[in-house]
């Protein structure tokens, strides 16, 4: 029997695409080469400035954010550099992996998967790198399969104390939209993003948001690109068209996104998304469960990793919540496959969305025998009465 209801997605991206978002993909399509396009265009363009916090280009491919990925690394580097990077989860590991396709060698920083990147490390790192070879620091703001934020103002302190030239590039698919970022304000030099998850888009565009000394380094680096190429796409993207046919549909609804966002305001937007995951943290106390992430002060605010006591497979507690109770919880990943169920409460996501998917996780709790407390909802429900109370919502993380 099919289930009735509307399907609770909870998991960390694609994430729930908005009504308006919906209806403005539904446009009818366009000349890609008319004037009313460009219009178009120019407009996305320009709006993706303000979502990246950026006066420089913003560039808008039709892919998924591991193009993005690839499009950060053939623009700026050549085979033999040296990079550094963070092992903060899958999608650093995932990002590591492409650089080392393209012969890039990766100075990995080892993590426990419960933690951002340190800063401190990074700092000591570069500090011993006197000749600089190092070309770039790669950090991924928000690690998706586990639930920790890096603290990227704090790493590019790290890197100006180092003294080090390396270029800045960070990993905003899971973050963009969702929590505090500031392209320009942090030095960043290529932002890396995706449509599916803070946007509220479908999967299908992808983003590279470049300063002044990345687009320098493509000039120079010898990497070869066709399709990912920025100075062919920034060049073409001034008059508003696209080297290639672009996504049409999908720029519609971003239109409609970037105006959503700017409507609600994107200081509360970052707040609401604080308190959505402080409230599904307490919940998890409260059923006397632990989070993965163990430094509070980079706990996502874009989803909550929970770990499953000793003898309980988090996929076999996934399969009943959905059949149960029509909720889909996103998977434990790589190192922690089977180990951690994780909640989504991004993008369009409010209070009561929120109980309504952590009544869910607690009725799974007790259907697949999980040892629990009960009490989970109503602690969520109590935070969010303080909240409310106090008028006072959780700092976006910097």
């Amino acid at each position: 029997m099919s289930a009735q209801g509307r399907h609770f997605l909870h998991i960390p991206g694609p994430s729930p695409i908005p009504d308006r978002i919906l209806r403005a993909i539904g446009m009818p399509i366009i000349d890609h080469r008319s004037a009313e396009f460009a219009r178009l265009g120019k407009e996305v363009l320009e709006g993706c400035k303000t979502i990246f916090k950026t006066s420089r280009p913003v560039v808008i491919y039709p892919s998924s954010g591991t193009g993005a990925w690839e499009a950060a690394i053939v623009n700026t580097l050549s085979p033999g550099d040296t990079v550094l990077m963070a092992e903060t989860g899958h999608f650093a590991t995932l990002w590591k992996q492409i650089a080392d396709r393209f012969g890039i060698k990766v100075d990995f920083i080892p993590g426990d998967w419960r933690r951002g990147a340190d800063p401190a490390a990074i700092e000591a790192r570069l500090a011993e790198d006197r000749g600089h070879a190092i070309k770039a620091v790669m950090v991924v703001h928000n690690e998706t399969s586990t639930g920790s934020t890096s603290r990227i103002a704090a790493i590019r302190q790290a890197i100006d104390a180092a003294g080090h030239p390396a270029l800045f590039m960070v990993d905003t698919i899971s973050s963009l939209a969702s929590v505090d970022y500031r392209h320009d304000e942090w030095g960043v030099d290529v932002t890396v993003s995706g449509s599916q998850k803070g946007l509220m888009l479908p999967p299908g565009l992808s983003f590279n948001a470049i300063s002044e000394k990345a687009m320098a380094a493509s000039k120079a680096n010898t990497l070869p690109r066709s399709y990912w190429d920025w100075q062919e796409m920034v060049k073409i993207n001034a008059n508003g068209f696209f080297p290639y046919t672009p996504a049409t549909n999908l720029l519609y609804g971003l239109k409609e996104a970037i105006a959503m966002l700017h409507e609600e305001g994107l200081d509360r937007v970052f707040a609401r998304h604080q308190r959505l995951a402080a409230a599904c943290r307490a919940a998890v106390a409260a059923w006397g469960l632990d989070v993965l992430c163990q430094n509070e002060a980079e706990h996502s605010p874009v989803l909550t990793a929970v770990l499953m006591p000793p003898s309980h497979d988090a996929d076999a507690y996934r399969k009943i919540t959905l059949e149960k109770y029509n909720i889909s919880l996103g998977s434990g990943l790589g190192k922690v496959a089977g180990k951690v169920f994780r909640i989504g409460h991004l993008g369009e996501c409010n209070e009561l969305m929120l109980l309504g998917a952590l009544s869910g996780v607690e009725m799974g709790l007790a259907a697949a025998g999980v040892p629990h407390r009960s009490g989970g909802v109503a602690a969520a429900m109590q935070h969010f009465e303080a909240a409310d109370a106090g008028n006072a919502p959780v700092a976006a993380v910097a």
